[in-house]
């Protein structure tokens, strides 16, 4: 490619220079020879033999100097190509430079050109390009530079910026090679001249001339002058950023940075340079200050005191901007911090720079209040309502755009922007970075306190990221990753929310886990940085406090106030690690102050309370870390206790309706002041105090605001949307960050279990220094005997009073932190509970504990809910020590248990003295407390019941506290002390019965059926009551596990309720277990009777439920003891409750509930006569046992009550169902016989009842017991029994409600389905039961068709059933088809009528149904019966009237199947397949009934109407008014023939052919088939007829001349012959229909042939007038024209003339052919 463009642009000057120049054309065409003589053809051996011919260049060096345009541009694209390709000589680089200089001058083509080749030059000839070329190469672009077309001079600014690259990147790579390069000469420094190489030397002259043009001096080696100041600080620049480790290894260039740049920008600064030179200076400096510190250290202080002059001095704000830009980066770099805190501020006499630094953020942030929105509480900055008057277009679109970080124009006169947000308080490309810009941009003036924000938080997040990691143990870390499965607790910042880990984990306070100070560590290798930041915290931390407690009282958005939480945290924490306790605690008080609202903590620090934060001393170092507990993430219980009502009712009549509410940023402090006590607990020492005093006054403000969020206020009260929508949207947040605070409150008290003794009981001491103490008067020694005794360690009551800063009632803020504190205390002390039982009582603090709480709970002083809630921390500690003492040896459990037990148990002693019920709130609060401590009994069940090895008895004891005995004359009373105990006290009885009866000894199981009983009969909560019944059930089973049969006697039975306890009592007697089963019985007996009907119903079924279970163990009399005594006693006192409720004027609802309760009787009664019928039968007096039930039975359904009535025939069905069965009992046929009597009273449907229940449900188990009972008596079932079954199945049928969404058109309703399955279930041997049958199954089938079906179809259609009985009828008749009985009952004519009714129907029944429709369903029946019973009925003698409705039938079945209105069909009806299904079906009844059909017997009526029928379907093509008149004649009687030889009137519109035109031809046929000569077609098979097809006539016998078959002949030709008459006129009538009309229509129509379906049906019939030997007996003669089989042509003789008059006229061949052929037939028959 390079080849050819050369030789081109050769030619190209050869060509140009032929005039002139001939120089320059002899040395082109030299070149173009040297050129073309290479033999290589790669483009890197045509590069390297260039190279070596030296006057290869030479037209190229000669065109530039001809100063021609045309000329240098073909030179310099050559030469380009050639240095890019290495192929320049390297002896004519000075040559090719000077060219290039000289066409500095051409066009723009040419200088691109120029700039686009010298980085190449410099590239590929690196060792070459040196001293004198370098130069000569940089002047080009210098030259260039100071083109004024932009586009070459912004180029060749690039250009030099990268040739001066180069030139340092050639230094780096010399100084790679080693020492092999000699030195070329010295460059001065500081401390004398140096010896430098070559590459070295270049980059000396160059950076050194750059530094020398940009303060506006002469260069002392660059051959140009008057470089812009701007870009010359620019090459500096990038020399500095893309070299920096190069001014470290080469003093000369070190000494250029320390005796020019650093001065130049120094002395640059505190002038007053531009914008664009200021940012250029300050990046400058920013470079040296991060990458040259070292070298540069006295410079770089000053720099920074020059930078920090500006920002404390009133300048313009867009060199503050800057400044602080410099600083956000410094401070961002933490190390750089340390640097130069450790150059400067550490050091004697040295220049406070990061101390100055800091105090000038002060007074930055306090010099504009007004801007930042400074004020007593943190609030939402807002936006200037007028900001944007003055905007230019374009950033207004920007900003309705949504482009985030668009600063805003100036601030106008009529308002400014408030407070510190990312909307306008920062800038998308700050001003550093703005080298485009040759003015200041628009600064918001809020920029300055961003940055200052920034740098703060950079400055926190460095020091944590340094000093945290080296707080954490390395041994410790290791061991605690490799060993974690052995570990005694997790990490801190594990989930701590199950009771095991907390106790897994309890045991970590044995190795002290206090963090490590990083200060101790004096070997450690940074240990020097450590002191580092100690010592800046010790030096800066009241700067930095003051700046942030100025903005943390600012208007800040959202995420500058999260960051600066943020920086406040971590700066505490760093301070706290490294023990240093006063900024620690200065930070601590800080974020308590902003945690809570002003008036609150203002009013708590007024106080002069004993909470003053004192100065916590440094705890010893521990080898733990707590770096893991520095988030907030733990999820354990609520920090803000629920109210109680009375509480709630005192903090509503609050007088101050403007009480103070926390919002969401204080809830932020608030959560990071809890992460600080997580992160550095075991240090804090005394310094809990002001933790646990803020979290304390942050509850009281949770409480007194009823949680209530509190909103942000909003910075200024002017209309900002963008303020409102964030505060809003921290309303919403309000809810996550309470759970968030409750967290880190959580995880707070949790991490305590990792601290030492000590240190734990510092802690507890702190929680109880926040309890209000009260001095209780002394009291009379009675009054106090059931207190539990104080403790030693006890300390004593001493004043302690809280001023209150939000008003509210008197009682409610000693209430509220009372119960935080003691909140807090049980959360200590369940976090700790294993350490409390594994130490002494008084140094675990468990004495002192449960002493205080258990006194709290007790003292009448202390309001109703601190009480509770102390009984509460009292519960949780018993559970907490009941779970941790679980796993432990039996003997040192059973101590604890019994201790455990015995604080619960002395906790209620005091609240059961009758003295205490002195008011009813003192009551109110015993209860309650009670309360609280029967649950905390239950959670020990629930928790540790299992492993309960001693104290059942105390337990009994506690359980039984809620029932009190009060004696009256004669008798005593058993009472609750409360409803609300009743359910606590149960619950434990609950899981004893359930869970725990194995574990409890014989002699408790007395006082457990006792303590059952107590429950169940209490009226105070039904629910225990109902639960209570279902513990019988328990407690049967458990004793029926313990032994597997039981012994029963009369004798036992006969005994007292006290015998009974006394049997029970002995469990080494016989028969205990029988007694107590007994006693059970009893028990449940007695709550059977009860008036609530969920507890009788309950009992009830408990009850059967018991004697089932037992039922495999008691033996026929035990059984029969039992059903008498228990079962019908139970069922004669429900049918005298519902008698008299009958009788009496009582509510409909205790009517109901006493029919739900027989209900549930008769449903047991049954279960259990089904279970164990077969033991029950084997008695002697079962068959009484059976009497007795039905009669119970009758006696309940005589009430007619459906549901009742529904129950007991299940139960009927059910026990009947039982004695079908393969191992059926014996029960014998007068039993059975009961049943039926039973069931055929009537229909158990009330028929004046509420129509609108549903009694589907009982009359489908009505007749499922029939057919249990059916299978039973099938042999005695006769047709009396029949009929009346018939009968109440009909009447069922039609009482049968149908259903909300039932829908019996595709599927049959299951009362529907059963009666029919009922139908085919019934035995039809005997004599009656086939016609019985027949009778009601095509009443059935008629159900469906009898009614209007115009009307829209009702829920009750019978369309499924009418179908499923059309197969049932079919089934009958056909199994049946040889009893004369059917016929002559009628039956058969039924069933035929009703098959007819949906075939003559067919597309007039308007319901449509997705499978077969039922006309079809008819037609298939209707056929199969027919070809079963037409030989049975001409076998048998029947009456002439019958046989006649009959056939009348029959041939209405006939017209049916041909005919159909398809105008009626519903749409979608395939009207072509419907016709296929008839075609085949009529084919079908032709076999069966011609020629019967011509018998004497059948009325000549009967025959017409077939024939009719035939006729009028035959019609293709509907006729015209004159014609229909012929057609239908006077009421539907077809007309004379006569009238049809006058010709009609034509007509020209086409009639559209019928939708069923095949079935039309078919009958059309027929008409010809049944007038045809019998003689002539005995040959084909539809004439011949041989016995004893159904065709065979009715009367022939077989007695009479000739043989059978001669008899059968002439038999069938007397049947055709009278067909054949009754169907000729209407064949001659058809006929001439179509010949006339085309004798009237044709000739309208002229030579336009006859429509296809009209011609189709002409030829037809004329080809089968033609074709047609006719009957000769069927047809009169014509008057003097003899014929026989031929007379229906004369009879249409005239017609046929006027065909051929037509024919002829119209041209018609064909027709007039098969006319000429009638015509021909007719004159033989003349003689003609």
């Amino acid at each position: 490619m390079t080849s050819q463009l050369l030789a081109s642009e050769l030619a190209n000057l050869i060509q140009e220079s032929k005039r002139k120049h001939n120089d320059l054309r002899q040395a082109a065409e030299k070149s173009l020879e040297e050129l073309k003589s290479l033999r290589s053809s790669s483009e890197p051996q045509i590069a390297s033999e260039l190279a070596q011919r030296p006057n290869f260049v030479n037209p190229f060096i000669i065109a530039c100097g001809t100063k021609n345009a045309k000329f240098t541009g073909i030179a310099i694209v050559c030469l380009q190509r050639l240095i890019v390709s290495r192929a320049l000589p390297r002896t004519k680089l000075s040559q090719v430079l000077e060219s290039l200089q000289q066409a500095t001058s051409a066009g723009l083509d040419v200088q691109l050109k120029i700039l686009q080749a010298l980085p190449s030059l410099l590239s590929n000839y690196a060792a070459d390009v040196r001293g004198e070329l370098l130069i000569t190469a940089l002047n080009i672009c210098f030259i260039l530079q100071s083109s004024k077309n932009a586009i070459v001079n912004n180029t060749s600014a690039a250009t030099l910026q990268q040739l001066v690259v180069s030139v340092f990147d050639k230094v780096v790579a010399e100084d790679k090679s080693g020492g092999d390069s000699p030195s070329v000469g010295e460059a001065p420094t500081r401390d004398g001249a140096v010896a430098v190489k070559s590459a070295a030397m270049d980059a000396f002259r160059v950076f050194n001339d750059i530094c020398l043009l940009t303060e506006g001096q002469r260069p002392e080696f660059l051959r140009f002058s008057g470089l812009p100041q701007t870009f010359g600080l620019e090459l500096i620049e990038s020399v500095l950023t893309n070299h920096a480790a190069l001014f470290s290894d080469h003093p000369e260039q070190a000494d250029i940075l320390r005796s020019r740049v650093m001065p130049f920008v120094i002395s640059a600064l505190r002038g007053k340079p531009n914008f664009a030179t200021s940012v250029r200076l300050v990046r400058i400096l920013y470079t040296l200050l991060r990458r040259h510190l070292s070298i540069l250290p006295s410079e770089s202080g000053d720099a920074l005191e020059i930078l920090t002059q500006l920002l404390d001095q009133d300048t313009a704000l867009w060199k503050r901007a800057l400044c602080m830009e410099v600083f956000r980066g410094i401070f961002a770099e933490h190390v750089l911090l340390r640097r130069l805190f450790l150059l400067y501020d550490s050091k004697q006499g040295q220049k406070n720079i990061l101390k100055n630094l800091t105090a000038t953020f002060v007074r930055v942030s306090t010099e504009k209040p007004s801007v930042i929105g400074l004020g007593h509480q943190s609030t939402i900055p807002v936006a200037n309502p007028y900001g944007n008057a003055g905007a230019s277009s374009d950033q207004v679109i920007m900003e309705a755009s949504g482009v985030t970080g668009i600063i805003s124009g100036s601030v106008g006169s009529d308002g400014h922007n408030t407070g510190i947000s990312t909307q306008w308080s920062t800038m998308r490309v700050p001003c550093i970075d703005q080298l485009d810009k040759t003015d200041a941009p628009s600064i918001p003036e809020s920029y300055v306190y961003s940055l200052t924000l920034a740098c703060i938080t950079s400055l926190s997040e460095g020091l944590a990221k340094f000093i945290l990691p080296l707080t954490v143990p390395s041994d410790g870390r290791r061991k605690r990753l490799k060993q974690e499965a052995g570990r005694d607790s997790p990490a801190p910042s594990d989930d701590r929310s199950d009771t095991p880990e907390k106790l897994e984990r309890s045991s970590s306070f044995k190795r002290n886990p206090v963090p490590v100070n990083p200060l101790t560590l004096e070997n450690h290798p940074l240990h020097e940085e450590v002191r580092v930041c100690a010592a800046f915290i010790e030096e800066c931390w009241p700067a930095i406090l003051a700046t942030c407690s100025t903005f943390l009282f600012a208007a800040l958005d959202s995420e500058y106030y999260h960051g600066l939480v943020r920086a406040f945290q971590k700066f505490a924490h760093v301070a706290g690690l490294l023990q240093l306790t006063t900024p620690r605690d200065a930070f601590l008080t800080t974020l308590g102050k902003a945690a809570v609202p002003p008036n609150v903590f203002t009013a708590c620090l007024n106080a002069g309370t004993s909470r003053t934060p004192s100065t916590p001393q440094a705890t010893p170092d521990t080898a733990n870390s707590i770096f893991g507990n520095a988030r907030g993430l733990l999820s354990v219980d609520s920090l803000v206790s629920q109210s109680t009502p009375a509480a709630e009712k005192q903090r509503q009549q609050s007088a101050d309706t403007s009480a103070a509410t926390l919002n969401t940023r204080n809830l932020l402090c608030l959560r990071a002041l809890l992460n600080l006590g997580i992160a550095l607990g075991p240090t804090l020492s005394s310094s809990w105090s002001i933790i646990l005093e803020t979290l304390q006054q942050a509850d009281f403000v949770l409480f007194s605001s009823g949680k209530a969020a509190g909103r942000t206020p909003i910075a200024a009260k002017v209309p900002d949307q963008q303020a409102e929508n964030e505060a809003n949207a921290l309303l919403s947040n309000f809810g996550s960050e309470i759970r968030a605070v409750e967290t880190a409150a959580s995880r707070l008290f949790e991490s305590t279990v990792d601290f030492p003794n000590p240190s734990f009981v510092e802690v507890v001491e702190a929680v109880c220094n926040l309890l209000e103490k009260h001095t209780e008067p002394a009291s009379a020694p009675e009054s106090r005997a059931q207190s539990p005794p104080s403790t030693a360690t006890l300390k004593p009551a001493v004043a302690h009073k809280r001023v209150l800063s939000i008003s509210t009632s008197a009682h409610a803020g000693p209430n509220q932190e009372d119960q935080f504190a003691l909140a807090k205390l049980g959360d200590l002390a369940a976090i700790n509970i294993e350490r409390l039982l594994s130490y002494p009582p008084e140094v675990s603090g468990w004495t002192p504990l449960v002493a205080e709480l258990i006194t709290t709970l007790s003292s009448s002083f202390n309001t109703g809910p601190v009480r509770a809630r102390a009984a509460e921390t009292l519960v949780r500690i018993v559970l907490e020590a009941a779970t941790a003492v679980a796993s432990q040896p039996e003997e040192p459990r059973g101590l604890i248990q019994n201790r455990l037990l015995e604080a619960l148990r002395d906790s209620l002693a005091p609240l059961q003295n009758p003295s205490r019920e002195i008011s009813i709130t003192s009551h109110a609060t015993d209860v309650d407390i009670h309360k609280i401590i029967l649950d905390g009994l239950k959670g020990l069940l629930e928790n540790c019941g299992e492993t309960l090895v001693s104290g059942w008895e105390i337990t009994f004891e506690i359980i039984d506290t809620i029932f009190i005995t009060k004696s009256h004359p004669g008798q005593s009373t058993l009472m609750t002390r409360s409803v609300k105990l009743i359910r606590p006290s149960f619950s434990s009885l609950q899981l004893i019965c359930s869970d725990f009866l194995s574990s409890l000894p014989n002699s408790c199981f007395l006082n457990l059926v006792d303590t059952l009983y107590k429950f169940c009969s209490q009226d105070d909560d039904l629910n225990v009551a109902l639960t209570t019944v279902t513990f019988f059930w328990a407690i049967s089973d458990f004793l029926s596990g313990r032994s597997e049969s039981m012994s029963f006697t009369e004798d036992m039975m006969q005994q007292n309720d006290e015998a009974l306890l006394k049997l029970a009592a002995e469990p080494s007697r016989q028969g205990s277990r029988a007694a107590l089963w007994m006693l059970l019985l009893l028990r449940l007996a007695s709550v059977a009777t009860d008036q609530r009907l969920e507890l009788r119903n309950s009992a009830i079924q408990t009850l059967m439920r018991i004697i089932s279970a037992y039922g495999d163990s008691l033996g026929p009399e035990a059984w029969s003891i039992c059903i008498k005594s228990v079962v019908y006693k139970l069922l004669s006192s429900i049918e005298n409750e519902l008698r008299s409720l009958s009788e009496g004027s009582t509510k409909e609802a205790a009517k109901s509930d006493w029919n739900e309760t027989a209900v549930v009787v008769v449903q047991g009664v049954a279960d259990l006569f089904v279970s164990y019928l077969g033991v029950l039968a084997t008695h002697p007096g079962f068959t009484g046992i059976w009497k007795e039930l039905l009669e119970h039975f009758g006696a309940l359904l005589r009430f007619e009550v459906l549901d009742i009535n529904t129950a007991t025939y299940s139960a009927i069905r059910d026990i009947l169902h039982r004695c079908c069965e393969d191992d059926r009992p014996t029960v014998d046929n007068a039993s059975i016989n009961l049943v039926w009597d039973l069931w055929s009273q009537g229909i158990p449907v009330p028929v004046d009842g509420n129509k609108s229940s549903d009694n589907q449900k009982c009359l489908l188990v009505w007749v499922d017991t029939l057919l249990e009972l059916y299978g039973l008596v099938q042999q005695d079932f006769g047709v009396e029994r029949v009929q009346r079954m018939l009968t109440l199945l009909r009447e069922a049928m039609q009482l049968a409600t149908p259903g909300a969404y039932a829908s019996d058109i595709e599927q049959v309703t299951q009362l529907q389905g059963q009666i029919l399955q009922v139908l085919r279930t019934v035995n039809t041997d005997q004599h009656g039961v086939p016609s019985a049958l027949i009778t009601q199954v095509a009443e059935f089938v008629s159900l469906a068709f009898s009614q209007d079906t115009a009307k829209a179809p009702t829920k009750r259609t019978y369309v499924a059933m009418s179908k499923e009985s059309m197969s049932i009828l079919e089934s009958l008749i056909t199994k049946n088809s040889s009893e004369v009985d059917i016929y002559e009952t009628g039956a058969f004519a039924a069933a035929l009528s009703a098959l007819a009714k949906p075939v003559v129907l067919k597309c007039h029944f308007k319901i449509v149904t997705k499978s077969s429709p039922p006309w079809r369903e008819a037609t298939k029946a209707a056929l199969s019966v027919l070809e079963a019973t037409l030989p049975q009925i001409r076998a048998i003698s029947l009456p002439r009237a019958t046989v006649q409705a009959m056939w009348e039938i029959i041939v209405s079945i006939g017209n049916g199947i041909i005919s159909a209105d398809c105008n009626a069909a519903s749409a979608g009806t395939n009207i072509l397949e419907d016709q296929d299904f008839d075609i085949d079906s009529f084919h079908k009844l032709r076999e069966l009934i011609i020629p019967s059909l011509g018998s004497e017997m059948i009325l000549d009526t009967t025959r017409k109407a077939y024939a009719e029928g035939l006729f009028r379907t035959s019609i293709i093509h509907p006729p015209t008014p004159a014609e229909a008149a012929v057609i239908y004649g006077q009421n539907g009687e077809v007309g004379g023939l006569s009238s049809l030889y006058k010709q009609r009137s034509g007509r020209t519109i086409d009639p559209t052919p019928t939708k069923r035109s095949a079935m039309s031809e078919v009958c059309l046929d027929e008409l010809f088939s049944l007038v045809e000569d019998h003689e002539q077609s005995t040959a084909t098979p539809s004439i011949q007829v041989q016995p004893p097809t159904p065709m065979f006539p009715p009367n022939m016998t077989l007695g009479e001349a000739g043989t059978p078959a001669q008899r059968a002949a002439e038999d069938a030709h007397e049947l055709h012959v009278r067909l054949a008459k009754t169907v000729a006129p209407y064949l001659i009538l058809r006929c001439a229909l179509s010949l006339r009309a085309y004798v009237a229509d044709q000739p309208l129509r002229g030579r336009m042939p006859q429509p296809l379906s009209q011609r189709k049906e002409l030829t037809r019939i004329l080809r089968s007038l033609v074709e047609l030997r006719s009957e000769p007996d069927a047809i009169p003669d014509a008057p003097n024209v003899e014929s026989e089989t031929r007379k229906h042509l004369l009879r249409l003789y005239p017609l046929l003339v006027s065909v051929v008059h037509t024919a002829g006229t119209a041209g018609d061949d064909k027709v007039l052919g098969l006319v000429r052929e009638a015509l021909d037939v007719v004159g033989r028959e003349m003689g003609v």
